[in-house]
């Protein structure tokens, strides 16, 4: 049962995704949650690192699509600094986001990643759609109120499966399986 929630590989952050990695494992997208995984919540501005990280991807030709469940107004604000492109609405846990984002791009499940901040949301979706992830650290340690609830069953989730599976470790980069 708790299979679902477990990710493909942990990192502390997005920036350590390198297009080398990506394209060693046949990747040509990355799908990312936005809050506290592409910026702060609580700080849309996002970083100098953030802007360096997503020029590396366009100029390797890799695009980068914001995966949320926030509202269009709230994501449309945040990804336009970005130039990014972006799915909001995206019902996670489920994967219907996920699909739609691999759509509009035309690749296969095989071709993308999903990055996230959370196995609940954005891991258990990734499953959903049957797609690779990557489980980062949040960016901060505060979260709005309704993710503070799905921390705490996270928490469970993650020292159970952190029992069962040795493999799960932060590590400076995603790798082959």
């Amino acid at each position: 049962m708790f299979l679902k929630y477990k990710p493909t590989w942990m990192v502390s952050s997005i920036y350590q995704i390198t297009p080398e990695q990506l394209k060693k494992l046949g990747i040509k997208a990355v799908l990312t949650d936005l809050d506290n995984t592409l910026i702060a919540w609580n700080n849309p501005d996002g970083t100098p690192e953030l802007r360096a990280w997503l020029e590396e991807m366009k100029e390797a030709n890799i695009p980068v699509i914001v995966v949320s469940n926030n509202k269009a107004s709230r994501v449309a604000r945040a990804v336009k600094p970005f130039g990014l492109d972006f799915i909001s609405r995206a019902m996670k846990p489920f994967g219907l986001g996920i699909r739609r984002a691999m759509k509009q791009l035309n690749l296969q499940p095989e071709q993308v990643i999903m990055v996230g901040d959370q196995l609940m949301t954005d891991i258990r979706a990734s499953h959903a759609a049957k797609v690779r992830s990557v489980l980062v650290k949040p960016i901060v340690k505060t979260d709005a109120w309704n993710t503070r609830i799905n921390r705490m069953r996270e928490k469970v989730v993650m020292n159970h499966l952190l029992k069962r599976h040795q493999d799960m470790i932060w590590k400076g980069a995603i790798e082959n399986e």
